[in-house]
């Protein structure tokens, strides 16, 4: 079942799936940071009000800005 990552909670595992409607430009910038379609990740922490959300995925630790993670198309695991 695909859900938007905004969905998930803290320790939450997930698979990318694919993106949303989003500019061209996010996309390809969520991709450079290794963020492409069938990566798996884990939701670490967040920040105080939200906003960076830390993830884990490939051995190493990315924080994304909520409006850009919003983005992704994910599946819970």
């Amino acid at each position: 079942m695909s859900i938007h990552f905004d969905k998930l909670h803290i320790g939450d595992q997930a698979r990318i799936l694919g993106y949303s409607d989003m500019p061209t430009a996010y996309r390809k910038k969520l991709m450079s940071l290794g963020l492409t379609p069938g990566t798996e990740f884990t939701v670490k922490r967040s920040a105080p009000f939200g906003d960076p959300i830390e993830i884990t995925l490939r051995g190493f630790n990315l924080s994304l800005r909520s409006n850009e993670a919003s983005g992704l198309v994910v599946e819970k695991l």
